[in-house]
């Protein structure tokens, strides 16, 4: 009884462990790709330069305000020597007055500043920073748009290497199949042991097929694992259905779309021109408004309250005449840099556009023609079989039947997958890989 219970128990702990060891997880690819922008380390990265672009530009906003300073001091005087106007005008003729005890010096200040002009450096540079913060902003957005299209290529590796391994795993028990039959054939002298060997070998080489599908299939598994923050031992079920679904609704989206990167490389190139004149504005004086308060008590000698002031303020750099045009030139140089990236990158834009586009079309016809070969292939070795069976053709023509037909089935397979690839592949290019799949961009 007791042996009973442990055994029990054993098969009990054993099934909890393989159900922990390994989960299982359906996916649709919109929700790996919404997972993937959420939680992957790009997407917090791209998040993160969003953030630090807008505390830039709160900074450099904050100088359009007045400055406040206030300061305030306590001295002691050692023997301190004080002459004074106004002892000695109010001295009393009948002689020299008593030394007086300066021993202590007390000072307190308030002093406001107000720019009032400084070239316009103030609002250039407020411009330029709101220029990078929205580069930063559609930054984010392709980087989400990369993200998904490496979810994509994942999503396709793994499928691929799935559906090959069902394939060849079927193959495989067919294979051994057939050397149960020939084995018993052999011994019963009516096939020569080289067609035994023959069919041993395929089945040998279709375990190992099989055995390197595996091996992709756990590595494309893990790599998606660790891009979407998964459990290592999380197995990862395709939707394939989904995918299909999600395909056929995008269709009728807008060919194309507007690319985040370029949109980013523009606002760079606005922010390049402000820098521009950010720099010819040290050519001109800065103009402030000042105002303060000083309090002041010097010991049995002087003291001063209430004492206000209001002015304006010039200040000139006249080293800015010889040393600044070659700050100007600088930001004009990398202004013209920026423009040529915008045209570099419209240019690589349209070519990708085109190519994503070609390939597409291709996966295409490619994938009609994979489904012919398949019926082909079916075909074709059922009739070599059929002539094997009478004795009409030979086991080489048997054994190359077979394979050609899963060659076939495995080129068909994959061919699905690369059409969904360069679907969505053609939907990046396009600047609207997310927006296919109606996942929302913050």
């Amino acid at each position: 009884m007791k042996n009973n219970q442990t055994l029990l128990l054993a098969f009990f702990l054993l099934l909890v462990f393989k159900t922990h060891a390994q989960e299982k997880k359906l996916l649709t690819l919109k929700e790996a790709i919404e997972i993937a922008v959420t939680n992957s380390d790009a997407a917090n990265l791209a998040k993160t330069k969003v953030e630090s672009s807008k505390l830039e530009l709160d900074n450099v906003k904050n100088n359009q305000y007045p400055s406040v300073k206030a300061s305030g001091q306590y001295l002691r005087l050692s023997s301190a020597h004080v002459d004074s106007n106004l002892s000695s005008n109010n001295s009393s003729s009948s002689g020299p007055a008593a030394p007086l005890k300066v021993d202590q010096l007390m000072l307190g200040q308030v002093n406001v500043a107000m720019p009032l002009f400084n070239g316009f450096k103030l609002k250039n540079s407020i411009k330029e920073s709101e220029s990078m913060y929205k580069a930063e902003s559609f930054s984010e957005k392709h980087s989400k748009e990369q993200i998904g299209l490496e979810v994509v290529e994942l999503f396709a590796n793994l499928y691929k290497a799935q559906q090959m391994t069902t394939l060849i795993e079927d193959n495989l028990k067919t294979a051994q199949q057939r050397v149960k039959d020939f084995k018993a054939m052999e011994e019963n002298g009516l096939i020569a042991r080289n067609d035994l060997l023959k069919a041993q070998l395929q089945e040998s080489n279709i375990q190992l097929s099989l055995d390197n599908a595996r091996k992709n299939t756990a590595i494309a598994n893990y790599k998606l694992n660790t891009l979407l923050k998964l459990p290592e031992n999380t197995q990862i079920d395709i939707d394939i259905e989904a995918v299909k679904r999600d395909m056929q609704s995008s269709r009728d989206l807008a060919a194309t779309g507007e690319r985040n990167d370029l949109k980013s490389l523009e606002l760079k190139k606005s922010a390049a021109e402000s820098a521009v004149k950010i720099a010819k504005g040290n050519y001109y004086p800065s103009l402030f408004l000042t105002g303060g308060y000083i309090a002041f008590d010097l010991n049995n000698v002087l003291t001063v309250t209430n004492a206000m002031n209001v002015g304006v303020g010039v200040s000139y750099d006249l080293s800015n005449i010889f040393k600044n045009s070659k700050q100007v030139k600088l930001a004009q140089s990398r202004a013209k840099e920026s423009q040529l990236a915008v045209s570099m990158m419209s240019e690589q834009i349209k070519e990708e556009t085109f190519q994503a586009n070609e390939n597409y079309n291709l996966s295409l016809k490619q994938s009609l023609v994979y489904d012919k070969a398949v019926e082909q292939a079916s075909e074709n070795y059922r009739i070599v079989k059929d002539k094997y069976d009478n004795n009409l053709s030979t086991t080489n023509d048997l054994l190359e039947a077979d394979f050609e037909q899963l060659q076939a089935k495995i080129n068909q397979a994959l061919s699905k997958a690369d059409v969904a690839q360069k679907y969505y592949e053609l939907q990046f290019a396009n600047g609207k890989l997310t927006s296919s799949l109606n996942i929302t961009q913050n």
